[in-house]
């Protein structure tokens, strides 16, 4: 079973970056896929991007594409996502995810989940 622990958020300007980070415990991290995901207040949580812990193809939401990127640090069992070009809808309680790479349920359904962590974005 793997727990993860996210970091990394705070208070940034529209048009600044963050790097959010999250911790990840466990033996056979290579087997799980990542994700970030986020939710704003009084809005659903929403996908913003996925890769597999062992690299390869990445994935993210529209709204995202070309600002943010997902990265793993195997070195560090990190999970990395870079924000770049922040607007005032960027901001959201930022949650890391995880589950099996074999994987059979919903394209958004995880089994795993940190904490959060809130980023904010000033105008």
């Amino acid at each position: 079973q793997v727990q993860l622990v996210e970091s990394g958020g705070g208070l940034a300007q529209a048009g600044g970056s963050l790097r959010l980070s999250c911790a990840a415990s466990g033996r056979t991290l290579r087997m799980y896929t990542m994700a970030w995901f986020r939710q704003a207040p009084g809005k659903e949580r929403e996908f913003v991007a996925t890769m597999y812990w062992s690299g390869g193809s990445t994935d993210y939401a529209d709204s995202v594409k070309g600002r943010f990127t997902i990265s793993t640090d195997n070195a560090k069992n990190t999970v990395y996502l870079q924000m770049n070009s922040l607007k005032p809808e960027d901001a959201a309680v930022y949650y890391c995810a995880a589950r099996p790479v074999i994987w059979s349920g919903s394209r958004y359904e995880y089994t795993t989940w940190g904490q959060g962590t809130q980023v904010t974005v000033s105008s």
